[in-house]
């Protein structure tokens, strides 16, 4: 948990740093959690599509993508409030990996085939705190559904 805390630290500090590899994984994923969780049903569907964004972004195995999602359920719990936590994001991590995360949120969102207005609500919110513009939020939702097809 002492990881945790420090990666907090780092991330909320008035001047945070690029974060390495490992640490904007557990950062992005919890984003992931973070979304999954927000209508209150963190479905069995959802946390597979964690899972599978995790294994294919960062070219896990199945076991490796679970155990990262359980680390970033972790932190997501202990991460501050929304608007703060996708702040520090934003300035530690480059924007073709926010755009990544959006991406990734999105199938999310999708999985359990409903979209909840909290859901929608919060995709607004997450993607203009990371400073990625509605129509790339848009053109990456509309890639999930062509993906998904």
């Amino acid at each position: 948990m002492a990881m945790f805390a420090d990666l907090l630290r780092r991330l909320t500090a008035p001047e945070p740093q690029k974060l390495s590899d490992p640490d904007a994984r557990l950062a992005l994923g919890a984003l992931l959690v973070r979304i999954a969780r927000s209508d209150g049903h963190y479905a069995a569907a959802e946390i597979q599509q964690i899972d599978c964004a995790l294994a294919a972004r960062y070219a896990l195995p199945a076991t490796a993508a679970a155990a990262l999602r359980a680390d970033c359920e972790v932190l997501e719990a202990e991460a501050p409030d929304t608007v703060r936590f996708t702040r520090a994001i934003k300035d530690a991590v480059g924007y073709d990996d926010r755009l990544a995360v959006i991406a990734a949120m999105w199938s999310v969102v999708l999985a359990d085939g409903l979209r909840e207005e909290e859901e929608d609500s919060l995709m607004r919110m997450i993607s203009s705190l990371l400073g990625v513009s509605d129509q790339d939020s848009h053109k990456a939702r509309l890639r999930v559904i062509a993906d998904r097809g």
